[in-house]
């Protein structure tokens, strides 16, 4: 009972340094694309996110690219990173997917689909109680949609 009497301490006390004292957020989720076009347009056209910034690195042979739903100081972005000369990446095992919040995930799935997108799975009622439906990017990339009120 010791033990996890000490967890619970520690894990607040390390919320607080995180939270409080070093102001520690998420920034951003970075993933690899093959098209940065592609990926661009599916990103911007077919789930509305604003492309923040793009910045190409000739010595590295790299260009990035962050998009999202609001600026970069208000909220997590999505960072797309473009290797010159790569055009897919093996996805492997380990990752999984983005989750985004819609308000109407009926009516964001048809705008997906009248965009040009595909939805993979759903909508479909998860657990009784959270409508959720999936989507992929041009590079695989699955794109879950949860709908929150």
């Amino acid at each position: 009972m010791i033990a996890a009497a000490n967890i619970c301490v520690y894990d607040a006390v390390t919320r607080l340094v995180y939270n409080k004292v070093a102001k520690m957020r998420i920034l951003h989720t970075m993933i690899r694309v093959g098209n940065l076009e592609k990926s661009i347009a599916f990103y911007t056209k077919v789930l509305g996110m604003q492309l923040l910034r793009q910045k190409d690195y000739p010595d590295g042979k790299y260009t990035l690219a962050f998009l999202g739903y609001q600026p970069e100081s208000e909220g997590a972005v999505l960072e797309l990173t473009h290797n010159w000369g790569v055009d897919s990446y093996d996805l492997g095992k380990g990752y999984g997917h983005i989750a985004l919040g819609v308000s109407d995930i009926k009516t964001m799935c048809e705008l997906i689909q009248q965009r040009g997108g595909e939805i993979t799975y759903g909508p479909a009622l998860h657990g009784g109680t959270t409508w959720i439906a999936f989507t992929k990017d041009p590079d695989g990339y699955q794109v879950e949609l949860i709908e929150r009120a």
